[in-house]
């Protein structure tokens, strides 16, 4: 695994405890990861409404978008998908949405780039303020979930997190997401209170979740043994935070 921009006293580099490698990668998010980011986002949330605007995150200096990529096929030539426009509402309110945010504004038409990309799998994004990191979505394609790749997400968003000095990691989750909060609670996020009507979808309830110090050692402990465990069992993982 690979740390950059390394300052936090949080060990970045868990033990290896296994020789074999996970085939996703973790790396910040690209110019040329737009299409497929826009892509990846209007399958998992097909009721957002507006969608993120990739472009407008990439310029934002709070936000830092982080996606997993496949290492088999590194890189693809004149890969087909959306592109950003402007913003058309969904066209099926009944359907569940987004995991966490409601924002940016995009819409879906064809491109073809020429600049060699690699086979985007998720992605996460964490917005940066007053000492708080705030993760306002993440998602996974279909095809590849059930792979460890939503929580080596959520580890390398932590990682980040520490890196830059965060105090906690906080972000909202549907009350229903009953696997998600799972997942959530599994890396010492705790339910703070509830955001009535959170999600305009169906109106549905927000679930607050935050984490306690992430710079405290026994946070620290209980997190690098979590990523061991998802080490021992998906195989050991490049993550490129910054």
């Amino acid at each position: 695994m690979a740390i950059s921009g390394e300052r936090s006293q949080m060990p970045m580099a868990p033990a290896q405890s296994t020789s074999r490698e996970m085939p996703f990668a973790v790396r910040p998010l690209e110019e040329r990861d737009i299409p497929q980011s826009s892509e990846i986002e209007r399958e998992v949330f097909p009721t957002l409404f507006p969608y993120t605007s990739f472009r407008r995150e990439l310029k934002n200096r709070a936000a830092r978008y982080l996606i997993a990529w496949r290492c088999s096929d590194p890189v693809m030539e004149g890969l087909e998908g959306p592109s950003e426009s402007k913003p058309q509402p969904p066209t099926d309110q009944g359907l569940m949405g987004r995991l966490l945010r409601n924002a940016g504004s995009l819409s879906f038409g064809r491109y073809r780039t020429r600049q060699p990309t690699q086979l985007l799998t998720g992605f996460i994004g964490t917005w940066y303020m007053t000492g708080e990191a705030h993760v306002v979505s993440v998602g996974v394609k279909s095809e590849y979930r059930g792979q460890g790749i939503g929580e080596l997400l959520l580890i390398s968003a932590i990682e980040q997190a520490a890196i830059r000095d965060a105090t906690v990691v906080t972000l909202e989750v549907r009350v229903s997401n009953h696997p998600a909060k799972s997942l959530y609670r599994k890396y010492g996020f705790i339910e703070r209170g509830i955001r009535k009507s959170y999600y305009t979808d169906n109106r549905e309830d927000a679930a607050i979740m935050t984490t306690e110090p992430i710079q405290h050692p026994p946070f620290e402990q209980g997190f690098q043994e979590l990523v061991r465990q998802h080490e021992q069992r998906w195989g050991r993982s490049h993550r490129r935070l910054s």
